[in-house]
């Protein structure tokens, strides 16, 4: 995973996390998938998220798997 960030002391990549939320799950149902995870950790992976969308980058967004790429991008600013 070099290059990829993840929660301390796991192998749990934060992108891991975002898709779990995004998808619907519940904060308590990833803890429960994973018992090494703490509320804190996924606050900080969320942290992580929003600094990561303040970059000067422009990100893609997708549709539900399988699907095309949204015409639209967000665009930090």
């Amino acid at each position: 995973m070099m290059g990829t960030a993840v929660i301390s002391w796991t192998r749990i990549t934060v992108e891991t996390i975002l898709e779990k939320l995004a998808a619907g799950e519940s904060m308590d149902q990833v803890l429960d998938e994973h018992p090494r995870l703490t509320g804190e950790a996924i606050r900080a992976a969320l942290a992580f998220g929003a600094e990561a969308v303040r970059a000067d980058v422009t990100y893609p967004l997708r549709e539900a798997a399988g699907e095309s790429t949204v015409s639209a991008m967000l665009v930090a600013g």
